[in-house]
């Protein structure tokens, strides 16, 4: 296929998986990305002299990776240095005491019978059975597949459908597991995972406990590490890369996409053209009014969560930081009722910390210098609503004594402190209002109304979280990896075939 040219639009995960996916089909692939890295989301942010990863976090399903490598010609493990958590993370709710969840089943079970007595542990463990049910019952239909419809799901899984719950809500499944409103809570928060509220997520998130305990990784370098492995691993396979070129037009031919116009004027025509940006930018005509049909803007009442992510260099003390530590809030309905209902910032929020120089046990090289962090802070999706930063910067007051409550103290030195919120993302991801998720996750049809990987335009096709099969760093690069299979079957045939393929494990329609 050495023939068709493939354009992709943004370098984020998607887009990286995507031209990886393609370059090893033997397409020429040129990538344009607006920012100055590539990456997307899992961006770095420079801090006092350090720099901290400001975007996801947390490495899971690796073998996403290795497959997408693997195809290409390359070896995943090869290309990056890993290290399995052996915590997966610390908990909190107050100074009393903490909660970890373990890699190990056994040792999360044991943790759990300490904490909340031996019932809970016994709870768990069915609890961590239904989640990994929950998983293999959905990998190849649903994750693997390119959008699939519910009710083609329904007919496939027969009686399985039911079991993965999607007409619970998580947070009605966790109360019938769970006695200790503590564990609810605890496993209640899967669900910002995909930037949902468990109060309106289906109980099938619980899969996102299975994902965890079959693997967290810590990068060597950082997350903002894999999205330049992930760019060497496309420039040796052919993939031209062009950064600080931000797209301002797709032009059709005939119908059908056909030329990417950057900014400065420069155009690249192209046989296929592909998307890797929230799909709500196309929707609202970010790229010109011809493509603005191929996809419905999401709507502010539909948005996920946006979020504070703080970046800091400061010195802690009091609580045993481990690499991924979590501190509760005390009044979680309260919290998912400000962000979701009334667009506020919650009273009580929330903490989560990525201790970036601790590693798995939460050893720091020299316990009395600065450490670098991450603070993330659910917030509502309202970036492009005038958000008031005033309002901002009373919650990230409020996240501070939160963690007091639980025992860390932070000494926050403003020159080392770089918060962005709503408004912040929203400006690195338009159209959004700051929603890093896309569509909320908020009923048993919601993953079904994400866009397709293949749009009603011919030849221009969508990556990235905001798209089936979902949010997330492995969902993104299933996102690529779905669109490529799609491009290679559709550039086959003489029209789009409605018939299903096979591409190097994923099954596209």
């Amino acid at each position: 296929m050495t023939s068709h040219h493939a354009v992709i639009v943004g370098a984020g995960v998607g887009g990286l998986s995507a031209a990886l996916a393609l370059a090893g089909q033997g397409l020429q692939v040129t990538v344009l990305e607006a920012q100055s890295e590539v990456g997307g989301k899992m961006r770095a942010v420079p801090v006092g002299g350090a720099v901290i990863d400001g975007g996801p976090t947390v490495f899971t399903m690796k073998w996403v990776f290795d497959e997408l490598f693997d195809e290409a010609g390359l070896a995943f493990d090869d290309a990056v240095t890993l290290s399995k958590a052996d915590i997966l993370a610390r908990h909190a709710w107050d100074d009393t005491g903490t909660l970890d969840l373990f890699a190990d089943l056994g040792q999360s079970a044991d943790a759990i019978g300490t904490f909340c007595g031996a019932k809970e542990a016994e709870n768990f463990r069915q609890f961590a059975r239904e989640a990994a049910s929950m998983f293999t019952t959905l990998e190849t239909p649903f994750l693997r597949s390119s959008k699939p419809s519910m009710l083609g799901m329904s007919a496939r899984l027969g009686p399985k459908g039911l079991a993965v719950k999607p007409f619970s809500t998580l947070w009605s499944a966790l109360e019938k597991r769970f006695g200790d409103p503590r564990l609810i809570q605890l496993f209640g928060r899967y669900s910002t995972y995909t930037g949902a509220s468990p109060f309106l997520a289906p109980a099938t998130l619980m899969l996102i406990a299975h994902v965890e305990m079959d693997g967290v990784w810590i990068v060597k370098g950082g997350m903002r590490e894999l999205a330049q492995v992930m760019r060497r691993a496309c420039e040796a396979r052919g993939v031209t890369i062009q950064t600080g070129a931000k797209v301002q037009q797709i032009e059709l031919e005939q119908g059908q996409a056909r030329t990417v116009v950057t900014e400065t004027g420069e155009r690249h025509n192209a046989d296929v053209v592909i998307v890797n940006a929230d799909a709500s930018a196309v929707g609202t005509g970010l790229f010109g009014k011809s493509v603005q049909t191929a996809v419905d803007p999401v709507p502010l009442a539909k948005r996920s969560l946006s979020a504070i992510g703080w970046a800091l260099k400061a010195k802690t003390d009091g609580f045993p930081l481990v690499h991924h530590s979590v501190f509760f809030g005390q009044d979680y309905p309260e919290e998912f009722d400000a962000v979701f209902k009334r667009s506020r910032y919650p009273a009580d929020p929330t903490v989560y910390i990525c201790a970036q120089d601790r590693a798995d046990r939460g050893k720091l090289a020299d316990p009395a210098a600065s450490e670098r962090m991450l603070m993330v802070i659910n917030a509502p999706p309202t970036g492009d609503q005038s958000p008031s930063q005033s309002e901002m910067e009373e919650c990230m007051e409020r996240s501070l004594a939160r963690l007091k409550a639980c025992g860390l103290s932070v000494e926050v030195d403003p020159s080392m402190s770089v918060p962005t919120g709503p408004e912040g993302f929203n400006r690195l991801f338009p159209a959004t209002g700051g929603a890093l998720y896309g569509r909320a996750n908020h009923s048993p049809f919601a993953s079904f109304q994400r866009p397709d990987n293949r749009t009603k335009i011919p030849g221009l096709y969508l990556a990235g979280g905001s798209v089936h099969p979902g949010p997330g760093v492995p969902m993104a690069a299933l996102s690529g990896r779905l669109a490529a299979a799609r491009i290679v079957a559709d550039l086959a045939s003489t029209r789009p075939s409605r018939k299903t393929v096979i591409v190097g494990g994923m099954s596209t329609a």
